[in-house]
């Protein structure tokens, strides 16, 4: 007899989550966006100026098991579309994977010849600040 079953995903605060101490204020991020679902801050490790994660706020493993995934996905665009202002470039990478941290997470950043130092943080906060 075949069974459904659903797989309840991880919700919540998880204690050990990196990202999760981030949305509960316990590590400091730079933060170019947030709204009472997702987060978006720059990546601390970034691979172009403006390398930007965006979350939800509700710890969920997969971005596949995010519920409200088109609202997620309008905030990536928007995000994105701030991103080719400010550094003067219409190449804007996006990245899917979920290895690193075991947190929903959309990887968006600009592609080679973005202007700007990757690793000015304030400077590419302000510049995506203001371009959304």
């Amino acid at each position: 007899m075949l069974y459904r079953v659903k797989v309840i995903r991880y919700t919540g605060f998880m204690e050990n989550c990196i990202f999760c101490k981030i949305i509960a204020g316990e590590i400091p991020c730079y933060k170019v966006y947030e709204d009472d679902n997702f987060l978006a801050f720059l990546d601390i490790n970034p691979q172009s100026p403006g390398h930007t994660q965006v979350i939800p706020k509700k710890h969920i493993r997969w971005v596949w098991d995010v519920t409200n995934v088109g609202e997620y996905f309008e905030v990536v665009r928007k995000i994105a579309l701030a991103q080719q202002k400010a550094f003067k470039t219409d190449w804007i990478l996006s990245k899917i994977v979920g290895e690193d941290v075991p947190h929903a997470h959309i990887w968006i950043f600009p592609g080679p010849g973005a202007e700007g130092d990757k690793k000015d943080f304030e400077t590419n906060q302000q510049k995506i600040l203001s371009a959304l």
